[in-house]
């Protein structure tokens, strides 16, 4: 059975800083691109940064690039973002998503999701 957990996400000030994950089980990480998505109270759900499986192309939207960062550990089976110089408006609750196909991911329409952790920037 295929499942992804988030962790890592709470309460931070703005300017700080929290790392992701995301652990994945039920299949090998090596094979899929995934990718990270947050959706605020009240707006649509919308892509903050993916990476293929393949030749490590990723994607940043316009307003996490410069401070965050996707990256992924095979071994552990586990997909992480960094986010650094955080602000009011990245709250949200974050998801990580799975999928064989990079642009499947980054369309927003992966096969398998995650259930969310919650990020408050705040003062």
């Amino acid at each position: 059975q295929v499942q992804l957990v988030e962790s890592g996400g709470g309460l931070v000030q703005p300017g700080g800083s929290l790392r992701l994950s995301c652990a994945a089980s039920g299949f090998t990480l090596d094979y899929y691109a995934y990718g990270w998505f947050r959706q605020a109270p009240g707006k649509e759900r919308e892509g903050v940064s993916c990476i293929s499986n393949s030749d490590g192309n990723t994607y940043y939207a316009d307003s996490v690039k410069g401070r965050f960062t996707i990256s992924r550990d095979n071994a552990k089976n586990t997909v992480y973002l960094q986010m650094n110089s955080l602000k009011p408006e990245d709250t949200a609750v974050y998801y990580c998503a799975i999928d064989p196909d990079y642009r499947t991911v980054v369309a927003g329409m992966a096969h398998y999701w995650g259930k969310g952790t919650l990020v408050t920037v705040s003062s």
